[in-house]
Protein backbone atom coordinates (compact mmCIF):
# COMPACT_ATOMS: atom_id res chain seq x y z
CA UNK A 1 0.00 0.00 0.00
CA UNK A 2 1.17 3.88 -0.72
CA UNK A 3 2.34 5.41 2.17
CA UNK A 4 0.01 8.50 1.20
CA UNK A 5 -3.15 5.91 1.10
CA UNK A 6 -2.09 4.31 4.25
CA UNK A 7 -2.07 7.66 6.29
CA UNK A 8 -5.00 8.94 4.20
CA UNK A 9 -7.19 5.68 5.24
CA UNK A 10 -5.89 5.56 8.90
CA UNK A 11 -6.73 9.56 9.57
CA UNK A 12 -10.33 8.75 7.50
CA UNK A 13 -10.13 6.32 10.52
CA UNK A 14 -9.37 8.30 13.16
CA UNK A 15 -11.81 10.67 12.11
CA UNK A 16 -14.89 8.73 11.60
CA UNK A 17 -14.17 7.45 15.13
CA UNK A 18 -14.07 11.01 16.41
CA UNK A 19 -17.10 12.28 15.24
CA UNK A 20 -19.39 9.16 15.01
CA UNK A 21 -19.41 8.32 11.26
CA UNK A 22 -20.05 4.83 10.93
CA UNK A 23 -17.41 2.33 9.93
CA UNK A 24 -17.31 -1.37 9.39
CA UNK A 25 -16.28 -3.43 12.15
CA UNK A 26 -16.44 -7.01 13.17
CA UNK A 27 -19.23 -7.86 15.55
CA UNK A 28 -16.76 -9.68 17.95
CA UNK A 29 -14.61 -6.35 18.50
CA UNK A 30 -18.05 -4.74 20.76
CA UNK A 31 -20.31 -6.89 23.26
CA UNK A 32 -19.93 -9.44 25.78
CA UNK A 33 -17.11 -11.81 23.59
CA UNK A 34 -15.26 -8.36 22.57
CA UNK A 35 -11.27 -9.42 22.73
CA UNK A 36 -10.78 -6.59 25.98
CA UNK A 37 -13.77 -8.35 27.82
CA UNK A 38 -11.78 -12.06 27.98
CA UNK A 39 -9.82 -12.98 31.05
CA UNK A 40 -6.52 -14.54 29.11
CA UNK A 41 -5.66 -17.66 30.71
CA UNK A 42 -2.69 -19.87 30.62
CA UNK A 43 -2.37 -23.65 31.99
CA UNK A 44 0.18 -25.07 33.87
CA UNK A 45 0.19 -28.90 33.89
CA UNK A 46 -1.73 -30.51 31.42
CA UNK A 47 -2.40 -33.85 33.69
CA UNK A 48 -5.47 -35.54 34.77
CA UNK A 49 -7.24 -32.94 36.62
CA UNK A 50 -5.96 -30.25 34.26
CA UNK A 51 -7.68 -31.73 31.40
CA UNK A 52 -10.49 -33.48 33.41
CA UNK A 53 -11.68 -30.70 35.84
CA UNK A 54 -9.52 -27.49 35.47
CA UNK A 55 -9.41 -26.47 31.48
CA UNK A 56 -13.24 -27.88 30.88
CA UNK A 57 -14.07 -25.98 34.08
CA UNK A 58 -12.89 -23.02 33.06
CA UNK A 59 -13.50 -23.04 29.06
CA UNK A 60 -17.05 -23.05 29.63
CA UNK A 61 -17.24 -19.28 31.09
CA UNK A 62 -17.25 -17.21 28.22
CA UNK A 63 -15.34 -14.52 30.01
CA UNK A 64 -12.22 -16.89 29.97
CA UNK A 65 -10.24 -16.86 27.20
CA UNK A 66 -7.43 -19.88 27.31
CA UNK A 67 -4.64 -18.72 24.80
CA UNK A 68 -1.38 -21.14 26.50
CA UNK A 69 -0.71 -24.35 28.28
CA UNK A 70 2.54 -25.34 30.11
CA UNK A 71 3.73 -28.75 30.35
CA UNK A 72 7.32 -30.94 30.96
CA UNK A 73 6.01 -34.01 28.99
CA UNK A 74 5.85 -32.64 25.62
CA UNK A 75 3.22 -35.29 24.63
CA UNK A 76 1.01 -33.86 27.11
CA UNK A 77 1.82 -30.89 26.11
CA UNK A 78 0.92 -31.16 22.57
CA UNK A 79 -2.46 -32.57 23.71
CA UNK A 80 -3.24 -30.05 25.74
CA UNK A 81 -2.79 -27.53 22.89
CA UNK A 82 -5.61 -30.10 20.81
CA UNK A 83 -7.69 -30.00 23.74
CA UNK A 84 -8.28 -26.35 24.12
CA UNK A 85 -8.16 -25.13 20.34
CA UNK A 86 -10.76 -28.47 20.05
CA UNK A 87 -12.80 -27.54 22.59
CA UNK A 88 -12.64 -23.79 21.11
CA UNK A 89 -13.94 -25.46 17.52
CA UNK A 90 -16.83 -27.11 18.76
CA UNK A 91 -17.94 -23.84 21.09
CA UNK A 92 -17.72 -21.11 18.89
CA UNK A 93 -17.93 -22.72 15.02
CA UNK A 94 -14.25 -21.66 14.68
CA UNK A 95 -11.24 -23.19 13.20
CA UNK A 96 -8.92 -20.33 14.50
CA UNK A 97 -10.73 -18.88 17.60
CA UNK A 98 -7.42 -19.52 19.04
CA UNK A 99 -3.72 -20.58 18.19
CA UNK A 100 -2.63 -22.16 21.31
CA UNK A 101 0.70 -20.82 22.82
CA UNK A 102 2.50 -23.62 24.36
CA UNK A 103 5.53 -23.99 27.09
CA UNK A 104 7.79 -26.26 28.52
CA UNK A 105 8.80 -24.14 31.44
CA UNK A 106 6.18 -21.95 33.27
CA UNK A 107 8.54 -19.32 34.17
CA UNK A 108 8.53 -18.15 30.56
CA UNK A 109 4.65 -17.98 30.60
CA UNK A 110 4.59 -15.94 33.49
CA UNK A 111 6.76 -13.23 31.48
CA UNK A 112 4.25 -13.15 28.61
CA UNK A 113 1.98 -9.95 29.45
CA UNK A 114 -0.89 -10.91 27.89
CA UNK A 115 -1.62 -13.44 29.96
CA UNK A 116 -3.78 -12.15 32.99
CA UNK A 117 -4.11 -15.26 35.30
CA UNK A 118 -3.35 -18.77 35.43
CA UNK A 119 -4.35 -22.38 36.27
CA UNK A 120 -1.82 -24.68 38.53
CA UNK A 121 -2.76 -28.31 38.20
CA UNK A 122 0.59 -29.51 38.55
CA UNK A 123 1.55 -32.52 41.08
CA UNK A 124 1.43 -31.50 44.60
CA UNK A 125 4.87 -30.13 45.47
CA UNK A 126 4.83 -27.95 42.24
CA UNK A 127 1.86 -25.91 43.95
CA UNK A 128 3.67 -23.36 45.88
CA UNK A 129 6.46 -22.17 43.99
CA UNK A 130 4.25 -21.19 40.76
CA UNK A 131 2.00 -20.08 42.67
CA UNK A 132 4.01 -17.55 44.08
CA UNK A 133 5.89 -16.66 41.31
CA UNK A 134 3.09 -16.23 39.51
CA UNK A 135 1.46 -13.65 41.64
CA UNK A 136 4.67 -12.11 42.07
CA UNK A 137 4.10 -11.87 37.95
CA UNK A 138 1.05 -10.18 38.50
CA UNK A 139 -1.51 -13.01 37.55
CA UNK A 140 -4.48 -13.81 39.16
CA UNK A 141 -4.65 -17.99 39.88
CA UNK A 142 -6.74 -20.99 39.79
CA UNK A 143 -4.66 -23.50 42.53
CA UNK A 144 -5.04 -26.69 42.71
CA UNK A 145 -5.35 -28.40 46.16
CA UNK A 146 -3.52 -29.41 48.14
CA UNK A 147 -2.47 -25.51 48.82
CA UNK A 148 1.45 -26.77 49.73
CA UNK A 149 3.75 -29.18 50.22
CA UNK A 150 4.82 -27.99 53.56
CA UNK A 151 3.08 -25.49 56.30
CA UNK A 152 5.82 -23.52 55.40
CA UNK A 153 5.35 -22.54 52.17
CA UNK A 154 1.85 -22.53 52.49
CA UNK A 155 2.06 -19.60 55.49
CA UNK A 156 4.69 -17.99 52.56
CA UNK A 157 2.22 -18.04 49.62
CA UNK A 158 -0.49 -16.48 51.74
CA UNK A 159 1.54 -13.54 52.52
CA UNK A 160 2.56 -13.23 49.55
CA UNK A 161 -1.07 -13.34 48.08
CA UNK A 162 -1.93 -10.85 51.06
CA UNK A 163 0.61 -8.38 50.00
CA UNK A 164 0.11 -8.52 46.24
CA UNK A 165 -3.45 -8.29 45.96
CA UNK A 166 -3.87 -10.90 43.47
CA UNK A 167 -7.17 -13.08 43.23
CA UNK A 168 -6.35 -17.03 44.22
CA UNK A 169 -8.98 -19.30 44.07
CA UNK A 170 -7.98 -22.97 45.63
CA UNK A 171 -9.63 -25.68 44.25
CA UNK A 172 -11.52 -27.30 46.96
CA UNK A 173 -14.82 -27.35 44.59
CA UNK A 174 -17.11 -28.95 47.38
CA UNK A 175 -17.73 -24.82 48.43
CA UNK A 176 -19.35 -24.57 45.35
CA UNK A 177 -21.08 -27.70 45.97
CA UNK A 178 -24.94 -26.78 47.49
CA UNK A 179 -24.87 -29.57 49.62
CA UNK A 180 -21.75 -28.52 51.73
CA UNK A 181 -22.78 -24.80 51.82
CA UNK A 182 -26.68 -25.91 53.29
CA UNK A 183 -25.01 -28.87 55.51
CA UNK A 184 -22.42 -25.84 56.67
CA UNK A 185 -25.10 -23.53 57.11
CA UNK A 186 -27.58 -25.40 59.36
CA UNK A 187 -24.44 -26.56 61.68
CA UNK A 188 -23.67 -23.42 62.34
CA UNK A 189 -27.48 -21.82 62.82
CA UNK A 190 -27.36 -24.40 65.37
CA UNK A 191 -30.39 -26.64 63.67
CA UNK A 192 -28.59 -29.31 65.33
CA UNK A 193 -28.17 -28.24 68.83
CA UNK A 194 -24.47 -27.23 69.64
CA UNK A 195 -22.06 -29.56 67.66
CA UNK A 196 -19.83 -31.09 70.01
CA UNK A 197 -18.32 -34.00 67.31
CA UNK A 198 -17.57 -34.62 63.71
CA UNK A 199 -16.86 -37.55 62.02
CA UNK A 200 -15.22 -37.45 58.66
CA UNK A 201 -14.59 -40.46 56.06
CA UNK A 202 -11.56 -40.47 53.96
CA UNK A 203 -9.98 -43.31 52.55
CA UNK A 204 -5.98 -44.53 52.46
CA UNK A 205 -4.12 -46.23 49.55
CA UNK A 206 -3.13 -49.21 49.42
CA UNK A 207 0.50 -50.71 49.28
CA UNK A 208 2.00 -51.61 45.88
CA UNK A 209 5.02 -53.41 44.86
CA UNK A 210 8.58 -52.33 43.84
CA UNK A 211 9.40 -50.97 40.21
CA UNK A 212 12.35 -50.77 38.44
CA UNK A 213 14.31 -48.18 37.33
CA UNK A 214 13.41 -47.07 33.52
CA UNK A 215 15.13 -44.49 30.78
CA UNK A 216 13.56 -41.12 31.36
CA UNK A 217 10.78 -40.96 27.86
CA UNK A 218 11.94 -38.69 25.44
CA UNK A 219 11.00 -35.10 25.80
CA UNK A 220 9.86 -35.35 29.33
CA UNK A 221 11.78 -33.10 31.69
CA UNK A 222 12.03 -35.60 34.91
CA UNK A 223 14.76 -33.22 36.53
CA UNK A 224 12.29 -30.04 36.62
CA UNK A 225 9.36 -32.48 37.47
CA UNK A 226 11.18 -33.69 40.80
CA UNK A 227 11.46 -29.99 41.47
CA UNK A 228 12.33 -29.31 45.02
CA UNK A 229 12.42 -32.96 45.66
CA UNK A 230 15.58 -35.24 46.21
CA UNK A 231 16.43 -36.57 42.80
CA UNK A 232 15.45 -40.20 42.47
CA UNK A 233 15.59 -43.00 39.26
CA UNK A 234 12.65 -42.72 36.84
CA UNK A 235 9.46 -45.34 36.85
CA UNK A 236 6.54 -44.36 35.51
CA UNK A 237 4.80 -45.91 38.45
CA UNK A 238 6.46 -43.13 40.21
CA UNK A 239 5.04 -40.41 37.92
CA UNK A 240 2.05 -40.55 35.57
CA UNK A 241 1.30 -42.99 32.33
CA UNK A 242 3.02 -42.58 29.36
CA UNK A 243 -0.37 -43.58 27.09
CA UNK A 244 -3.59 -41.66 29.07
CA UNK A 245 -4.71 -40.31 31.92
CA UNK A 246 -5.08 -42.75 34.49
CA UNK A 247 -4.51 -41.82 38.44
CA UNK A 248 -0.48 -41.20 38.71
CA UNK A 249 1.93 -42.86 40.92
CA UNK A 250 3.64 -39.68 42.26
CA UNK A 251 -0.24 -39.63 44.36
CA UNK A 252 1.16 -43.10 46.45
CA UNK A 253 4.78 -41.69 46.71
CA UNK A 254 5.91 -39.88 50.37
CA UNK A 255 8.16 -38.12 48.51
CA UNK A 256 5.69 -35.84 46.93
CA UNK A 257 2.84 -35.57 48.95
CA UNK A 258 1.21 -37.45 52.14
CA UNK A 259 -1.18 -39.33 50.04
CA UNK A 260 -5.45 -39.15 50.28
CA UNK A 261 -4.60 -36.99 53.86
CA UNK A 262 -4.05 -34.36 51.63
CA UNK A 263 -5.05 -35.94 48.41
CA UNK A 264 -9.17 -35.55 49.69
CA UNK A 265 -8.53 -34.38 53.06
CA UNK A 266 -8.12 -30.68 51.76
CA UNK A 267 -11.95 -30.88 50.50
CA UNK A 268 -13.14 -32.67 53.58
CA UNK A 269 -10.98 -30.57 56.07
CA UNK A 270 -11.91 -27.14 54.25
CA UNK A 271 -15.52 -28.43 54.09
CA UNK A 272 -16.12 -29.20 58.07
CA UNK A 273 -14.31 -25.88 59.33
CA UNK A 274 -17.10 -23.89 57.41
CA UNK A 275 -19.38 -25.82 59.75
CA UNK A 276 -17.32 -25.72 62.69
CA UNK A 277 -16.34 -21.88 62.14
CA UNK A 278 -12.82 -23.01 62.60
CA UNK A 279 -11.78 -21.83 58.90
CA UNK A 280 -8.90 -19.23 60.16
CA UNK A 281 -7.55 -21.37 63.32
CA UNK A 282 -7.08 -24.54 63.81
CA UNK A 283 -6.84 -27.75 66.57
CA UNK A 284 -4.84 -27.15 69.84
CA UNK A 285 -4.01 -31.23 69.86
CA UNK A 286 -3.41 -34.00 67.34
CA UNK A 287 -3.06 -37.19 67.30
CA UNK A 288 -3.11 -40.69 65.03
CA UNK A 289 -2.49 -44.09 64.11
CA UNK A 290 -1.82 -45.13 60.60
CA UNK A 291 -0.70 -47.96 58.51
CA UNK A 292 2.31 -47.73 56.45
CA UNK A 293 3.25 -50.02 53.52
CA UNK A 294 6.40 -51.84 54.93
CA UNK A 295 7.99 -52.45 50.82
CA UNK A 296 7.39 -50.91 47.40
CA UNK A 297 8.00 -47.83 45.48
CA UNK A 298 4.19 -46.62 46.90
CA UNK A 299 4.60 -45.44 50.28
CA UNK A 300 1.83 -43.25 51.55
CA UNK A 301 -0.63 -44.21 54.48
CA UNK A 302 -3.45 -47.06 54.07
CA UNK A 303 -6.17 -47.17 56.79
CA UNK A 304 -5.79 -44.88 59.79
CA UNK A 305 -7.47 -42.59 62.63
CA UNK A 306 -6.77 -39.01 63.17
CA UNK A 307 -8.24 -37.47 66.47
CA UNK A 308 -7.93 -33.53 66.06
CA UNK A 309 -9.79 -31.08 69.36
CA UNK A 310 -10.33 -27.94 68.62
CA UNK A 311 -10.82 -24.66 70.92
CA UNK A 312 -14.49 -24.62 70.52
CA UNK A 313 -15.32 -27.78 72.40
CA UNK A 314 -15.48 -30.01 68.92
CA UNK A 315 -13.75 -33.23 68.31
CA UNK A 316 -12.93 -34.33 65.01
CA UNK A 317 -12.12 -37.97 63.91
CA UNK A 318 -10.80 -39.13 60.21
CA UNK A 319 -10.79 -42.59 59.30
CA UNK A 320 -11.66 -44.55 56.44
CA UNK A 321 -13.77 -46.29 58.52
CA UNK A 322 -16.22 -43.92 58.37
CA UNK A 323 -19.00 -43.34 54.69
CA UNK A 324 -17.27 -41.02 52.89
CA UNK A 325 -18.53 -37.14 53.85
CA UNK A 326 -18.69 -35.26 56.70
CA UNK A 327 -20.98 -36.14 59.81
CA UNK A 328 -21.77 -32.83 62.29
CA UNK A 329 -22.62 -34.43 65.54
CA UNK A 330 -24.28 -32.29 67.88
CA UNK A 331 -26.44 -32.52 70.82
CA UNK A 332 -30.04 -31.93 69.16
CA UNK A 333 -29.12 -34.54 66.24
CA UNK A 334 -26.73 -35.01 63.32
CA UNK A 335 -26.15 -33.47 59.85
CA UNK A 336 -24.42 -35.69 56.80
CA UNK A 337 -22.67 -34.33 53.35
CA UNK A 338 -20.87 -36.03 51.07
CA UNK A 339 -20.02 -35.53 47.18
CA UNK A 340 -22.82 -38.04 46.31
CA UNK A 341 -22.26 -38.91 42.31
CA UNK A 342 -20.25 -36.47 41.83
CA UNK A 343 -17.00 -36.82 40.64
CA UNK A 344 -13.53 -34.59 39.68
CA UNK A 345 -12.10 -36.74 37.30
CA UNK A 346 -13.06 -40.14 35.35
CA UNK A 347 -9.65 -41.67 37.55
CA UNK A 348 -11.90 -40.61 40.85
CA UNK A 349 -10.74 -43.90 43.70
CA UNK A 350 -14.26 -45.76 43.11
CA UNK A 351 -16.51 -46.65 46.57
CA UNK A 352 -20.15 -46.43 47.98
CA UNK A 353 -21.33 -43.23 47.11
CA UNK A 354 -23.59 -42.16 49.72
CA UNK A 355 -26.37 -39.65 49.67
CA UNK A 356 -25.15 -36.23 49.15
CA UNK A 357 -27.25 -34.98 52.23
CA UNK A 358 -28.89 -36.29 55.01
CA UNK A 359 -30.28 -36.03 58.94
CA UNK A 360 -31.28 -37.67 62.06
CA UNK A 361 -34.42 -35.66 61.55
CA UNK A 362 -34.98 -35.24 57.44
CA UNK A 363 -37.09 -32.32 58.38
CA UNK A 364 -33.86 -30.42 59.03
CA UNK A 365 -32.76 -30.52 55.69
CA UNK A 366 -36.03 -28.18 54.52
CA UNK A 367 -35.36 -25.61 57.40
CA UNK A 368 -35.12 -22.28 56.07
CA UNK A 369 -32.28 -19.80 56.89
CA UNK A 370 -33.77 -16.59 58.35
CA UNK A 371 -32.87 -13.05 57.13
CA UNK A 372 -30.94 -12.60 60.44
CA UNK A 373 -28.79 -15.53 60.70
CA UNK A 374 -25.83 -16.40 59.47
CA UNK A 375 -26.08 -16.97 55.37
CA UNK A 376 -22.47 -18.35 53.87
CA UNK A 377 -20.67 -17.66 50.80
CA UNK A 378 -22.92 -18.60 47.79
CA UNK A 379 -21.00 -20.10 44.91
CA UNK A 380 -22.40 -22.28 41.54
CA UNK A 381 -18.94 -23.02 40.37
CA UNK A 382 -15.59 -23.18 41.45
CA UNK A 383 -13.65 -21.12 38.12
CA UNK A 384 -16.45 -19.16 37.21
CA UNK A 385 -16.64 -17.84 40.89
CA UNK A 386 -12.78 -16.82 40.27
CA UNK A 387 -13.47 -15.76 37.28
CA UNK A 388 -16.20 -13.01 38.79
CA UNK A 389 -13.35 -12.50 41.15
CA UNK A 390 -10.85 -11.32 39.06
CA UNK A 391 -13.23 -8.89 37.32
CA UNK A 392 -14.43 -7.59 40.64
CA UNK A 393 -11.68 -7.91 42.68
CA UNK A 394 -13.21 -9.60 45.55
CA UNK A 395 -12.27 -12.10 47.57
CA UNK A 396 -13.32 -15.75 46.39
CA UNK A 397 -15.66 -18.61 48.10
CA UNK A 398 -11.80 -20.15 48.52
CA UNK A 399 -9.16 -17.61 49.01
CA UNK A 400 -5.57 -18.84 50.02
CA UNK A 401 -5.62 -18.00 54.27
CA UNK A 402 -8.78 -20.72 54.53
CA UNK A 403 -6.94 -23.17 51.59
CA UNK A 404 -3.76 -22.69 53.77
CA UNK A 405 -5.63 -23.55 57.22
CA UNK A 406 -7.23 -26.37 56.09
CA UNK A 407 -4.45 -28.33 54.18
CA UNK A 408 -2.46 -27.44 57.13
CA UNK A 409 -4.84 -30.01 59.31
CA UNK A 410 -3.32 -32.71 56.54
CA UNK A 411 -0.18 -32.19 57.09
CA UNK A 412 -0.09 -31.87 60.79
CA UNK A 413 -2.42 -35.17 60.49
CA UNK A 414 0.38 -36.35 58.39
CA UNK A 415 2.58 -35.97 61.69
CA UNK A 416 0.92 -37.08 63.79
CA UNK A 417 0.36 -40.49 61.96
CA UNK A 418 4.24 -40.53 62.59
CA UNK A 419 4.83 -39.78 65.83
CA UNK A 420 3.35 -41.66 68.63
CA UNK A 421 2.10 -39.25 70.88
CA UNK A 422 -0.48 -36.68 71.33
CA UNK A 423 0.49 -33.32 69.77
CA UNK A 424 0.00 -29.81 70.87
CA UNK A 425 -0.88 -27.24 68.23
CA UNK A 426 -0.40 -23.43 68.57
CA UNK A 427 -2.49 -21.99 65.31
CA UNK A 428 -1.54 -19.00 66.05
CA UNK A 429 2.08 -19.54 65.44
CA UNK A 430 1.83 -22.52 63.79
CA UNK A 431 4.46 -24.51 65.62
CA UNK A 432 3.98 -27.43 67.79
CA UNK A 433 4.14 -26.74 71.24
CA UNK A 434 7.44 -27.78 72.98
CA UNK A 435 8.13 -30.27 70.93
CA UNK A 436 11.52 -29.65 68.34
CA UNK A 437 10.84 -33.59 66.62
CA UNK A 438 7.90 -32.38 65.60
CA UNK A 439 8.58 -28.53 64.27
CA UNK A 440 11.32 -30.15 62.05
CA UNK A 441 8.80 -32.07 59.92
CA UNK A 442 7.29 -28.57 59.14
CA UNK A 443 9.85 -27.44 56.45
CA UNK A 444 11.37 -30.24 53.76
CA UNK A 445 14.73 -29.49 52.50
CA UNK A 446 14.72 -28.43 48.85
CA UNK A 447 17.01 -29.51 45.87
CA UNK A 448 18.06 -26.45 44.34
CA UNK A 449 17.72 -24.35 42.39
CA UNK A 450 14.16 -25.47 42.65
CA UNK A 451 11.79 -24.77 45.64
CA UNK A 452 10.38 -21.43 47.41
CA UNK A 453 13.59 -21.01 49.49
CA UNK A 454 14.91 -19.84 46.15
CA UNK A 455 12.15 -17.78 44.82
CA UNK A 456 13.63 -14.16 43.82
CA UNK A 457 11.01 -11.80 46.22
Amino acid sequence: MERRKFIGQTLTGVAAAAFGIPTIVPSTVFGKNAPSNKINIGQIGCGRIGRDHDMVGTMQHDVARLMAVCDLDANRLKDGKLLVENYYKKKTGQDNYVDVKMYDDYREMLLNKDIDAVIISTPDFWHAQPAIEAALAGKDIYLQKPTSLTIAEGRMLSNVIKKTGRILQVGTQQRSSSQFRIAAELVRNGRIGKLHTVKIGLPGDPAGPSFPAMPVPKGFNYDMWLGSTPEIPYTENGVHPQVGYGRPGWLRIEQFGAGMITGWGQHHFDSAAWGMDTEYTGPTTIQAVAEFPKSGNWNVHGDFMVKADYANGVTMYTSGGFPNGIRYEGTEGWIFVSRGDYVASASDPKGIRAKALDASNPKVLESVIGENEIHLYKSTEQHGNWLDCIQSRKEPISPVEIGHRACTVCLISHIAMKLPRKLTWNPTTEKFVNDSEANAMLTRTQRKPYGTNYIKM
